[in-house]
Order: structure tokens, then sequence, then C-alpha cells
């Protein structure tokens, strides 16, 4: 009995336990569900709850209509996020093994970022800090998450073109970042003292094509912010600490 219990942990057939909490991390039932959300002591993953703003979500001018988010602004702005958090990650916490931002649109999973750290106890670490901290404005909420396998969290009918169910799947849809953020990002692996000047000259740069920025703080994240055509444009502003 026990030998099958356990080989039935976490999947449809546990009746006992949610399997899309021990999949995924997170489950839109909330504290509401009628199976257990296990909550790990201890995990490789953290997760950092709702901290990614699509601007094509929230783009809006001054009547409520949608403004147009071209998709190289698109681009542009989820690889700034992408690179700023997980380089905060790894020079604050430690190393980054795995790091997943979900493009879904339901309460649960909307802006949700996974890091997968190399080390439990980075993992451990991270949680405690982040939970102290700030972002946009907003305190951050993070905990260690179930998620080690991405590959069983993810919509393959997603990574297909062919769900049916939008932004509203409850699997993950995860947003990719762009090739070169990719190889420069993972590349640290290979390279332990990576020179920082690019990504700060590759910033200044992508600013001053149109964002209006001037030079900032390196651990910066953006902020909405309306120009005169009431379309929605971003200034840098600080992840900060809890005095």
């Amino acid at each position: 009995m026990a030998e099958y219990l356990a080989s039935i942990f976490g999947t449809e057939k546990d009746k006992v336990n949610c399997s899309f909490y021990f999949k995924i991390g997170a489950c839109r039932h909330g504290d509401r569900c009628s199976r257990l959300h296990n909550k790990p002591t201890f995990s490789q993953t953290i997760l950092i709850q709702n901290i990614y703003r699509n601007p094509q979500n929230s783009a809006q001018t001054a009547d409520g209509s949608h403004c147009a988010v071209s998709d190289v602004e698109m681009q542009e702005h989820y690889d700034e996020f992408f690179e700023e958090v997980f380089t905060e990650m790894e020079e604050k916490y430690g190393e980054v093994e795995e790091m997943n931002v979900c493009d879904n649109l339901g309460d649960h999973l909307v802006g949700n970022v996974y890091v997968k750290f190399r080390r439990e106890e980075d993992a451990e670490k991270a949680v405690i800090d982040l939970n102290n901290r700030w972002f946009n404005g907003q305190p951050i909420h993070a905990e260690l998450s179930p998620v080690t396998d991405f590959r069983e969290a993810c919509c393959r009918q997603y990574e297909m073109g062919e769900c049916t169910r939008g932004g509203f799947c409850n699997f993950m849809h995860l947003k990719p970042i762009s090739r070169e953020l990719r190889r420069e990002l993972y590349g640290r692996r290979r390279k332990k003292h990576r020179s920082r000047s690019r990504s700060r000259e590759r910033r200044s740069r992508s600013r001053d094509r149109g964002r209006g920025g001037g030079g900032g703080h390196f651990y910066r994240h953006k902020s909405e912010k309306r120009n005169a055509n009431n379309c929605l444009h971003y200034e840098d502003k600080h992840i900060h600490e809890i005095a």
C-alpha cells in the first residue's frame, strides 16, 4: 500500500495531494483547493510571484483603449527585465541553473518567475532575503517551489503553437528570451568572471534608442510612465530593501 501511494504521489490519481501544485508550484484554487499543497522545506527552486508585468497587457491610453507595443519593444523590455533579475539572483544569492518566466494570464501564474539555483542553500537564502524587499512599489512574495523539472510543468500544446486555452491555461506558458541574451547569461558558467561593461553598454544603447532614460543604478527595474501620447513607456525604479 505504501509503495502504491508513493507511486501515485502528485499525479492525477492522487486524491489527497494536488497534482497541479506538485508539478507547477501554483494552483488556480489557491487556499480553497480540496487537495493538499505540500510546500517544500528545501528545494533548489524558488517562486517569485507575479513580478513580471507584460507591457502588452498593461499599455493603455488615457481613455482606456489599448496602446500598441511593437514586438521589438516588447522583447527589449522583457530581455532587460530578465537580465537584471537573473544577474541579481546570481550575484546576491548564488549560481542559477535555470530561470523561467510565465506569460500566462491566470492570477496564480501571471508574471511568475521561477529561479532554480545550483544549491538548495542559495535558494533558501534568496527566499528569506527577497521577502524583505520591494519591486516596482510592491512587496516581493517569494517561496520555495516543488518544481524541479520544467518539462513536466510546461504546456506541450503551447510549445507546438496548439494550446486552445490561451493565456488562462493552467500549465506554464514560458516566455523566451532572445538568443543573444541566452548565450550571454548562461555562458557565465564557462566564464566565471564575465565583464559587466557589455551589459551596461547594451542597456544604455537601448534606453538611448527611444526610452528617454539616462544612466542609473545597475539593479533597477522598469516602472510605467505615460508619455505625451498617453502610451506607456518605462523609467528606472529601484528594487529596495525594507528598512
